[in-house]
């Protein structure tokens, strides 16, 4: 008895295959790049899925088989056949989930998985219950299983293929389906070929128990299709989802990259900044000490750099900070470190042999700083000054390091700026005891151990006649006793101290001058030092006034003196805050006049009231033509300018009588009177003050 089949259910069950194997490929993937639950999920539904379409295309192929009887399935054997289908499916993606899988797993994993699918076959035949049974060919028989088993094979070697291959994934998966489709196909048909029907055969299981062929076309299809369908989709859920994390990822990763960038870089320059530094300099002590080499650390701070940022602006001074950033990169080599630690602060880490290496080095950086930077605005001319440490033998950790290389760096900027110094021990001696001096100076206004001297200015025709004071700070400090302003003042200005120190001379002088006057001295003044710190405070104005008020001082009783180089370091500013200063009606005094380098046309703008002759020019004046004439010329330009002229330093009866018959106004100096307390000032003055104090 011969049978016949109808093409679209073979057309359907060529289509469920090929469906059925892109789904186990999908499958198979996601199973191997999953860990945990996930993956035995994936696991579950690729077994669902591949075994219910390996079956359904097996009985799609049942119901397009056509025999001249009624025919049916028995239900149990039917599910008998599925679970070989799940089991068969299920092992093979367990199979290709494994981290590695050698040729004798793959033929010991093909046969099992052939056996399997042959299983599922020819129990799915043997469903029908035919009378007589059926007889198979045994060399199609023997055909079918071995199909089976090499397409098994072709299967578990295209998925391993697939993940481990360069090709574009998707076009190559859909061909894989295809071959594995037609070999599924041709190892069931060849299955049927395999079967002979005998003459008079009935299908027991028709219209007895078994299951309307029909009926069973339908819900295998619907089901098939439903639960591959789902699979896909959940599959391509998966993969848009993983698109969406991946994307996520790359994001969240280039932004750690950037805050980590950010964390560890300086974000004007990009050199590594006080962090990185940090620990890329206990990496190099610890590679140094393990290998007995010389390590050199050199602290660059620029000299200048101020001028540059308040005569052009900031955004010109980070320009210039770059600049010096990838010159200081040009003089030094590749594998050495350069950092920025803040402001025009910059650290250099280099191995060297020698210390004549190091200052190899450290002269090529100055060179090249050194070297004019032209810019858009202007060409910037500035140096550096460099302290050079070496480890060990200058200190052994990183921060001994640094504050050693700090230290040698002030040195030099202190004898000359534009150079580099080696660090010494002495250098250490005389930060420490500065480092003590700030540490007690921070105290001393507390203490009371601030006090002020007063040193008497006389008019130069009448020395007997006393015109005011100049107030001088002095600390009487506990251990050292009374220490000149030169001690203590340059430490006050780094830290800032000065601010609040210069409030308590300003008010203590005016306190002084207030109860002078009230002792019956009114036509008394009062002069003043302001440290270029204090001069650039922008409360300095409103700090006057109040003072003056709270006194009830005259303005014009008030004079505050400013150097000549403060007073020309930036003319238009000076002009600024000295016209504030004027208009509360105080006088100003340009002290060391003729040290500095004061531009004859700024200087006629200047709101002064007096020009105050260096004690330099006065020193020499009856000996030193020079001298006389440079005071000499001062005092005429003064005159021309309507500016009292006050010469200081007077120490001898000559240059006394010289400064008077060359039209000095006023007069002071220790031949006259010596800074002295208020008491002893009053004392003087009431016995004529023409003698020293």
């Amino acid at each position: 008895m011969s049978g016949t089949y109808n093409p679209q259910l073979v057309f359907a069950a060529f289509l469920v295959a090929i469906l059925a194997s892109y789904t186990a490929l999908d499958m198979a993937g996601r199973v191997r790049h999953t860990k945990g639950s996930v993956s035995r999920a994936w696991l579950a539904a690729g077994t669902l899925a591949m075994g219910l379409g390996v079956w359904s295309m097996h009985f799609i192929g049942m119901l397009a088989f056509r025999l001249p009887i009624p025919l049916g399935y028995d239900l149990a054997i039917t599910g008998y056949s599925l679970l070989a289908s799940l089991a068969a499916s299920g092992y093979a993606l367990w199979l290709v989930s494994r981290p590695q899988l050698r040729r004798r797993q793959l033929a010991t994993g093909a046969l099992l998985m052939g056996l399997g699918i042959a299983t599922m076959h020819y129990l799915g035949m043997a469903a029908m219950r035919m009378d007589p049974g059926i007889d198979y060919d045994p060399l199609w028989f023997a055909g079918s299983i071995v199909i089976a088993i090499a397409a098994s094979a072709a299967a578990l070697w295209i998925t391993l293929w697939l993940e481990t291959s360069q090709v574009p994934r998707l076009s190559m998966r859909l061909l894989a389906s295809l071959l594995m489709g037609l070999a599924i196909v041709g190892m069931h048909f060849t299955g049927m070929a395999a079967a002979n029907f005998p003459a008079g055969s009935i299908c027991s299981a028709a219209g007895n128990g078994g299951m309307d062929s029909h009926w069973l076309a339908l819900v295998v299809i619907v089901a098939t299709v439903a639960t591959i369908g789902i699979a896909l989709i959940a599959s391509v859920y998966d993969r848009q989802m993983r698109q969406r994390t991946g994307r996520l990822s790359e994001s969240l990763a280039d932004a750690n990259e950037k805050l980590v960038q950010a964390a560890l870089h300086d974000p004007l320059t990009h050199l590594p900044n006080r962090l990185l530094l940090q620990d890329r300099l206990e990496q190099a002590i610890l590679k140094a000490r393990r290998n007995g080499q010389l390590l050199a650390l050199m602290f660059v701070d620029l000299d200048g750099f101020k001028e540059v940022n308040d005569a052009y602006g900031h955004h010109l001074g980070d320009h210039v900070l770059r600049l010096v950033a990838g010159r200081i990169a040009r003089a030094v080599r590749a594998q050495d470190t350069i950092a920025r630690l803040g402001g025009d602060e910059f650290i250099v880490l280099t191995q060297v042999d020698t210390p004549e290496d190091a200052a190899e080095v450290a002269q090529r950086i100055c060179s090249t700083l050194a070297e004019t930077m032209p810019t858009d605005e202007a060409d910037i001319a500035i140096g550096a000054s460099i302290g050079v440490a070496f480890y060990p033998q200058d200190a052994q950790d990183a921060h001994g390091l640094l504050a050693s290389a700090d230290t040698a760096m002030y040195h030099a900027k202190q004898h000359g700026r534009n150079g580099y110094s080696f660090f010494t021990p002495t250098m250490q001696a005389a930060a420490s005891d500065a480092l003590r001096l700030l540490q007690d100076l921070r105290r001393a206004q507390q203490r009371g151990e601030l006090v002020l001297h007063y040193q008497p200015k006389f008019a130069a025709g009448a020395p007997a006649l006393v015109t005011g004071a100049e107030a001088l700070l002095r600390w009487n400090h506990p251990e050292r006793g009374f220490l000149a302003p030169d001690l203590f003042i340059p430490l006050a200005e780094r830290s800032r101290l000065i601010l609040p120190i210069g409030q308590w001379v300003l008010d203590q002088a005016c306190a002084q001058l207030r109860r002078w006057h009230d002792a019956g001295y009114p036509h008394w003044s009062m002069a003043v030092n302001l440290s270029p710190v204090q001069f650039t405070d922008s409360e300095l104005p409103r700090l006057v006034a109040d003072t003056l008020q709270r006194h009830r001082i005259p303005a014009d009783r008030l004079t505050l003196e400013i150097t000549e180089t403060t007073a020309m370091k930036d003319v238009d500013a000076s002009l600024a805050i000295l016209s504030a200063l004027t208009a509360l009606g105080v006088r100003i005094s340009i002290d060391d006049f003729g040290t500095g380098y004061s531009s004859l046309l700024y200087l006629k703008r200047m709101p002064a009231s007096e020009l105050k002759i260096d004690r330099a020019f006065v020193r020499d004046l009856v000996h030193g033509a020079e001298d006389a004439a440079i005071v000499s010329s001062i005092i005429a330009l003064g005159r021309t300018l309507n500016l009292r002229i006050v010469a200081e330093g007077v120490e001898t009866r000559e240059q006394q009588a010289y400064l008077s018959e060359l039209g000095c106004d006023s007069l002071q100096g220790y031949h006259l009177g010596r800074p002295m307390d208020a008491a002893r000032f009053l004392d003087a003055a009431g016995h004529g003050a023409s003698s020293p104090g």
